[in-house]
């Protein structure tokens, strides 16, 4: 059983479709789906249930998911310690966006450090284009940011973050028993980076609905935008996971919207194409997939 088939599997489970699990693993979309079939043959049976272009688990691809994620587990494991012994410099400077340095790099620097204790480790933030800049000219070994693009670079996904409206514990929104971009728009809404991607989606679904948002405030930060909607200012779609630790404490509370398609911010990996790739870049994107299969 080959493991690239078994990695071509988890990837179409976690990204939901064949197209998206080629990009993500710089495949075709006949490849991915060759190492499907060929997954299936070896098994003698059905792991997706095909409805178009939809694919969810059959009962068996179910039943074969915690073993094919125990594998990966196990081999991305093997990869890391492999590395880490024949590992010889012991700094790593990386390029972060100031909101994933906040709320995404800490759980990974947790076992980054059990994995590499005596690696000294320095983080530069800045806006995602600051981060593609320091990557281009080599200040650092790999940056994290939201999509950029470059003729130099590579990227692979790191995280998915779902765009959510959040508002105050007291806001009268949570009384209704649905709510719409039309209940929205008159709101007293906060924006973050104007002219961001984040700003143009947010900005596109009140104008697919020919809707005018009451924008009374923007601000250059998203962490800004938060506390202005923890002191009652006004509400603001957010990052889910800047307001991670804010749901838990009941200090924003996420408010659902009917007609609101899924949206999200893409944060990927940026590293030299063609170029010597780091351990520790490896490290951080094995850790990355092993935390989308919990």
């Amino acid at each position: 059983m080959n493991i690239d088939h078994i990695e071509a599997f988890v990837y179409v489970f976690l990204l939901g479709s064949i197209n998206r699990a080629a990009e993500a693993l710089y495949l075709t979309q006949p490849t991915v789906s060759a190492r499907i079939q060929t997954l299936e043959r070896e098994l003698n049976t059905k792991l997706f249930n095909r409805d178009g272009k939809q694919l969810t688990l059959s009962d068996k691809g179910k039943q074969f998911l915690p073993y094919a994620q125990s594998i990966i587990q196990t081999y991305q494991e093997a990869k890391i310690h492999l590395q880490t012994s024949t590992l010889t410099h012991n700094e790593m400077t990386i390029a972060c966006s100031l909101s994933v340095s906040t709320h995404l790099v800490p759980e990974i620097m947790v076992q980054f450090r059990k994995q590499f204790p005596n690696v000294s480790v320095r983080i530069l933030t800045g806006h995602s284009n600051d981060v593609l800049e320091k990557v281009v000219n080599k200040e650092v070994e790999f940056g994290i940011a939201r999509t950029v693009t470059h003729p130099n670079i590579d990227t692979v996904l790191f995280h998915a973050d779902p765009i959510e409206l959040f508002v105050n514990p007291d806001h009268p929104l949570l009384l209704k028993d649905q709510v719409s971009l039309e209940d929205i728009h008159n709101e007293q809404l906060i924006f973050f980076e104007h002219g961001s991607i984040d700003w143009l989606m947010i900005y596109g679904l009140f104008e697919s609905k020919r809707l005018n948002p009451n924008v009374i405030l923007e601000v250059d930060s998203m962490e800004t935008a938060k506390k202005m909607v923890m002191a009652g200012i006004g509400i603001s779609f957010l990052p889910e996971s800047c307001a991670r630790e804010e749901l838990k404490q009941n200090q924003l509370c996420k408010i659902s919207i009917a007609d609101k398609p899924p949206i999200a911010r893409n944060i990927d990996f940026i590293f030299l194409k063609g170029e010597y790739r780091s351990p520790f870049l490896d490290f951080f994107m094995q850790h990355s997939l092993l935390q989308k299969l919990k």
